[in-house]
Order: structure tokens, then C-alpha cells, then sequence
């Protein structure tokens, strides 16, 4: 039997669905496009603006239950915004959302891939700073990949000027392409069982 088609589900916020992105690629576009399967992926981005965690975990299971098939190799891929610090939620309580996600996913043997909450305006640095860490620690208890968005962007010119020109929230195609660049570099092709090779 050959290589099943794959398929990944992407579950997130704006940022997930490239919201600001001239370009409307947003890094998950720009991410599929680099990667290098034989048949291209199927990518289903099922974003809600503005979601917690909480909003997340809550409805993750029964939408990409709706989008897997026996003849495809479904992937998720959590792509977390910075609505948890907005909206006050506890370090705990955002934790065991994200952690209740990744035990449900891989009760259904769904590999997945977390990526974390870039900087952005409205929001406090430490408070995100603190929230980065700690999807990373529970990500690295579950041995899923991670990509903190945050630590790298934070005082990345390029980043913050791509912010500065739009409405300090959300990327454009610059920083929607750090964002991917991250990705790519976060052993993506290595989670898809293909070579690393992004150059």
C-alpha cells in the first residue's frame, strides 16, 4: 500500500486563518506550500477569531472528527493565539485545556503539532511570555512538537515593524512568513516522516 494522502486540520484562532496576511496565505499557507509531500496536503483551517483555549477544547474533537477518513493520514495542527491572556484565563486552566486537547488527540492516534502565541499589541509580555512556557511544558510532557512563536519575535525588528504597519495585533505576508519560517525550522518535516531539507 502506498503513502496515505495527507490531511491536516488546523484549529486556532485569526492568526491560524492568516487574518491581515494582503497575501491571505497566513503561515499555514505558506507552511503547506514548503512542504513536499507527493500528492500536495489538504489543509483544513477551521479558525475561530478570538477563541480561547477553553472555546477550543471544547469544540477540536467533534469538527475534525467530521474530517478524517480511513484512507488519509490526518494530522492536527493547534495553532494557539494570545486569547487566553485577553480574556484572564489561569496559567492552570490554559494548561489543562491544551493538555486535555493533546490526551483526546492522541486517545484518536491523531498526531499533533502545537504552535504557540506570537507578540502582539493589547497584550501584557511577561503575561504571554508566561503562557508561551507553559503550553511549551505541557507539549514537552506529551513529547508534541512545539514552536514558541513568542521568544523569537518578541524583539525581532522585522516582526515588530510588520505590526507597527497594520493594527499592531495582527501580521502581515513579513511576519506571517517569520512565523512560517519558525514552523518549517521547528522539525515540521520530521513530524510528516519526510527529510528535513528546508533550506
Amino acid at each position: 500500500m502506498g503513502e496515505l494522502p495527507l490531511r491536516l486540520v488546523v484549529v486556532g484562532d485569526e492568526l491560524a486563518a492568516g487574518a491581515g496576511d494582503a497575501r491571505a496565505l497566513g503561515w499555514v499557507g505558506r507552511v503547506a506550500a514548503r512542504t513536499s509531500t507527493s500528492t500536495p496536503p489538504t489543509v483544513l483551517t477551521l479558525a475561530v477569531p478570538g477563541e480561547t483555549t477553553s472555546g477550543l477544547s471544547a469544540r477540536w474533537e467533534d469538527e475534525v472528527a467530521r474530517r478524517t477518513a480511513p484512507d488519509t493520514d490526518t494530522r492536527l495542527v493547534v495553532a494557539l493565539g494570545r486569547a487566553d491572556a485577553q480574556a484572564g484565563l489561569s496559567l492552570a486552566r490554559s494548561r489543562l485545556n491544551l493538555a486535555n486537547v493533546l490526551d483526546a488527540a492522541e486517545q484518536r492516534r491523531i498526531p499533533a503539532f502545537v504552535v504557540g502565541p506570537p507578540p502582539g499589541a493589547g497584550v501584557d509580555p511577561t503575561t504571554l511570555a508566561d503562557l508561551s512556557a507553559a503550553f511549551g511544558d505541557v507539549t514537552t510532557r506529551r513529547r508534541v512538537p512545539y514552536v514558541d512563536t513568542f521568544t523569537p519575535l518578541v524583539g525581532h525588528e522585522q516582526w515588530l515593524a510588520d505590526l507597527a504597519a497594520g493594527d499592531g495585533s495582527l501580521p502581515g505576508q513579513a511576519g506571517y512568513g517569520l512565523m512560517a519560517w519558525l514552523v518549517l525550522h521547528s522539525h515540521w518535516n520530521t513530524w510528516l516522516g519526510l527529510p528535513e531539507d528546508v533550506a
